[in-house]
């Protein structure tokens, strides 16, 4: 080794500062703004939204005098449930029970049919298959105005006309092709592997569709449910032709609030009484499948 090499002095290492070092400055997180005001916005659009349904069930509660006078009452002070005595009838308890028997009829059966006919377009390839999807499209865009005539000789001529089956039929008719369309993408979105791992595990084709695929679709069904809930509940033009006086769903009962005889001034009270009343099936019903909605989503994730 040379003396110059021995001779070079050895490189020292800076001294550590005691003092810990500053913190690094808080940075304003980015988009709080643009946060804020989709909010905002949100919750005024909200606002929107809920104001007919409040002014609807808080008309309910007033006279007839106060709603036809020219200052707004946005509280129901002084109201009472009078309105709500006066529409509950005989009438009412009769269209009740057959809307509710049409819709569970219609919902339950649209299911099934809706169900076998989407996991037969997803998961199966036969002959007709274009045709069949094309066919669904079709139907949906016949006017439903256009099919009154031939649906009212059809039930005349099977005895149909005024009956809760009849009224049924001509439901699923209408909601079947739409549910099938809705279903097939929940169908097509639940990989086939899952059901073929499972058959490998040493399960059934059956057995692997009704513990692996099924509580996966459960949120699909629900959510088909509700809108075939809803097209059923709320229908009134087939209702309208098909059923008399004597039988009538709810949205026909809720008619004869409005068409008076011309000697009577309509009561608008009572008519939102009735809507109110015809309203809160529905809203329990969404309140029961709300949470099943979010329970049958997180149960299919975690099966198999």
């Amino acid at each position: 080794m040379s003396a110059s090499a021995q001779l070079a002095p050895t490189p020292t290492r800076a001294p550590r500062s005691s003092q810990p070092a500053a913190p690094a400055a808080k940075r304003r997180p980015r988009g709080r703004g643009a946060k804020w005001g989709w909010s905002i916005l949100a919750i005024v659009l909200a606002f929107i939204w809920v104001f007919p349904v409040y002014w609807m069930v808080n008309s309910s509660m007033l006279s007839s005098a106060t709603l036809e006078s020219f200052t707004p009452t946005f509280l129901p002070l002084g109201g009472n449930f009078d309105n709500f005595g006066a529409v509950i009838n005989d009438r009412f308890f009769s269209a009740l029970g057959i809307s509710l028997a049409v819709t569970i009829i219609a919902v339950f059966c649209c299911l099934l049919f809706a169900f076998l006919a989407s996991v037969a377009i997803s998961r199966f390839r036969f002959r007709g298959r274009t045709t069949f999807v094309l066919a669904i499209l079709i139907v949906q865009m016949l006017p439903a105005e256009g099919l009154f005539i031939a649906q009212y000789k059809m039930m005349s001529e099977l005895g149909l006309l005024s009956n809760v089956l009849g009224l049924s039929l001509l439901y699923i008719a209408a909601v079947v092709p739409f549910t099938v369309w809705m279903l097939r993408g929940f169908v097509a979105g639940v990989p086939a592997e899952l059901e073929e791992a499972a058959m490998v595990d040493g399960l059934s084709r059956t057995q692997a569709f009704m513990r692996i695929t099924l509580p996966l679709l459960a949120p699909g069904l629900v959510a088909s449910g509700v809108f075939a809930f809803l097209q059923c509940w709320n229908e009134f033009t087939v209702a309208l032709v098909i059923m008399n006086a004597e039988n009538q769903t709810l949205p026909l009962w809720l008619r004869g609030f409005v068409q008076q005889s011309t000697s009577r001034a309509i009561d608008w009270g009572e008519v939102m009484a009735a809507s109110t009343i015809v309203a809160i099936p529905v809203i329990i019903f969404f309140v029961i499948v709300q949470g099943r909605m979010t329970s049958g989503l997180v149960a299919g994730a975690v099966k198999g």
